[in-house]
């Protein structure tokens, strides 16, 4: 069967038994379509909480940004699983004995505040709306490249499939859909890796081919990695890091807290039925996502090989001098991944020199040795722009590897995609319904009218994210990590005073959140211009694009926390004490034995 038929069958396969789940876990009940019940085995809900985590981020673009950083790259690895320890030790099994449907909800009860809760509504809609923002260009470009669709359709039937299975079954459908999900995912991303892996090593086992020798040499893998790069003047791919030690620190933090206070992962503890459930979910979470954040280092360093060896034939293998000018293949002569690529925008070529080769290097080097030999060899520049993004959907592909794994690779993309625009869709909506309209305008609202007020929520939430999707904003570039900022800097910190200070005021907890919330934003809005005073770029006022420190603006999400902190206790100070009551309901809650029913109730 040819390739593209191949894509469509496999895909639709995939659809329809998210669609057919969907229709068998419909929700009937507000637990239902919030929590699920409050009924999800441990195992089951750590493993829809793994698709719900990994998301378009996660399967598209980690690799892609390992391949691209190097070992700097590892701190996306360490921020993203360290944030499940934060959850399974200080947040998960705390949030689960307090017995709520949602973070807003938590809030404004532990700050006996109706303006908190809608505060925490603010960051969460923050938050969540700017990742969302990557999940449905993740669709759209996942969509453009194997179906054969431009990225707008893409986005448009990604609507509606995430419509017909979030709406009618809620979190329980979403729950059950994500399991599929996972395993659909699991297997896309691992089963290439494992190809591709025999092919350049030998061994069957990723992990253990990122540190062997290439086939029939006495090289290892990385070694050989190190030498091209450094030659085509990357930095040394086994020791480069992102800027900064500061920053490579501050960022790794930025996403680990970022992580522990994402919405949309903290409610997934909120569908099991016992506090021990919770504690063990975020354990099997950490398995399930081990396995795919294990394997991202060997896809990353394994595509940049093969995409090396694309450009440059004979250097990989042979050790021919890349400069050499046989070494660059003639753009007429380029594979059939590279055209297919290129109709997404991509992947470019342009032909600087005008030799019809294709040259591709750093030319924004330092070191002068590289930029010599590229002018010797009458190199004008890198001629060559690859988007990190389709390192993983490519790579098979640049491996040529048979088309049923190009296929699942596909469908994995989408499943992951997919899966997180869900869950995230879910925490709006129930945002929205939940906490404002029941919580805040209408606390007498009818079981089956709340029910009715989330779906179509949900509904317009979908429409947003789908606007959102087809129109990022221009500071789009980096929209995960700075989601993960806002949700570090306000919510985060929030739910750590609720739990472990009996004496944090609603005073405090709104002051810290709007803080920490705020800094962040004008940090990120300032750094992409968008501020101006009396005609001069406000960025430059402030010391140019990493200005404080070194701190890059995904980053800022801990220095955010660090004043929500310092705010909230300053403001806590100088105001009332939380009522006797409240100060005992910490107490309590922070002895996580037993739990209650998860009814939701204000």
């Amino acid at each position: 069967m040819e390739l593209q038929s191949t894509i469509y069958l496999v895909v639709g396969l995939s659809f329809a038994l998210y669609l057919g789940i969907a229709f068998w876990a419909r929700a009937g009940s507000t637990s239902e379509f919030y929590v699920a019940g409050g009924g999800v085995g441990p195992r089951v809900n750590g493993m829809a909480t793994a698709a719900d985590w990994m998301s378009a981020a996660s399967f598209i673009s980690m690799a892609g940004l390992i391949s691209n950083m190097g070992y700097g790259g590892g701190l996306f690895l360490m921020g993203w699983t360290g944030g499940y320890v934060l959850l399974a030790l200080l947040l998960a099994p705390y949030l689960r004995k307090f017995g709520k449907f949602t973070v807003p909800q938590f809030i404004g009860d532990r700050y006996y505040s109706k303006s908190a809760s809608t505060v925490a509504v603010l960051c969460l809609l923050t938050a969540s709306l700017t990742y969302v923002i990557g999940q449905m260009t993740g669709v759209g470009v996942a969509f453009s490249r194997f179906l054969g669709v431009s990225s707008e359709t893409g986005v448009y039937v990604g609507m509606g499939i995430v419509f017909v299975y979030a709406v009618m079954g809620g979190m329980k459908g979403i729950t059950y859909t994500q399991v599929a999900q996972y395993w659909v995912l699991i297997f896309a991303y691992t089963v290439p890796a494992i190809f591709i892996s025999l092919q350049l090593t030998g061994n069957p086992i990723p992990q253990l081919g990122l540190g062997s020798n290439l086939a029939g040499s006495d090289i290892s893998l990385l070694q050989k990695l190190d030498t091209i790069v450094v030659d085509l003047g990357f930095g040394q791919y086994t020791t480069s890091t992102a800027g900064s030690t500061l920053n490579m620190f501050v960022y790794t933090l930025s996403l680990m807290i970022g992580t522990a206070g994402l919405p949309h992962v903290i409610m997934r503890f909120f569908t099991v039925p016992t506090v021990a459930a919770a504690r063990s979910s975020a354990g099997w979470a950490l398995v399930f996502i081990a396995i795919l954040y294990t394997t991202a280092p060997a896809v990353g360093a394994m595509a940049k090989m093969n995409l090396l060896r694309t450009m440059t034939p004979g250097v990989v293998m042979q050790n021919a001098d890349p400069y050499a000018h046989d070494s660059q293949i003639k753009y007429e002569e380029r594979p059939d991944w590279m055209a297919r690529w290129e109709k997404t925008g991509l992947l470019k070529f342009e032909d600087k020199n005008g030799d019809g080769r294709i040259q591709y290097y750093n030319d924004s080097t330092k070191n002068t040795a590289v930029i010599a030999k590229a002018e010797a060899a009458g190199w004008k520049g890198n001629e060559l722009t690859v988007n990190p993004d389709i390192i993983v959907l490519a790579n098979p592909e640049i491996a040529l590897l048979p088309n049923w794994v190009i296929a699942l690779v596909a469908a994995g993309g989408l499943a992951a995609a997919l899966s997180t625009a869900a869950g995230l869709l879910l925490a709006i909506s129930s945002a929205i319904s939940h906490d404002l309209i029941k919580g805040v305008f209408n606390p007498n609202i009818s079981e089956k009218n709340e029910l009715v007020a989330g779906k179509i929520a949900m509904a317009c939430s979908i429409v947003v994210a789908g606007y959102l999707g087809l129109n990022p904003p221009g500071f789009a570039a980096g929209t995960v990590a700075l989601a993960f900022g806002i949700a570090a800097s306000s919510l985060f910190p929030a739910i750590m005073m609720g739990i472990f200070s009996k004496k944090m005021n609603k005073e405090g907890a709104i002051a810290g959140m709007l803080a920490g919330l705020s800094i962040t934003l004008f940090y990120v809005f300032a750094h992409k211009g968008i501020f101006f005073i009396k005609g001069t770029d406000f960025v430059n006022m402030i010391g140019g694009p990493n200005s404080f420190f070194g701190i890059t603006p995904e980053a800022f999400g801990a220095v955010g926390a660090l004043v929500n902190f310092a705010v909230a206790f300053l403001v806590d100070k100088f105001t009332p004490e939380p009522p006797e009551h409240i100060q005992h309901l910490v107490e309590s809650v922070r002895t996580p034995r037993g739990a209650k029913a998860v009814d939701g109730a204000h």
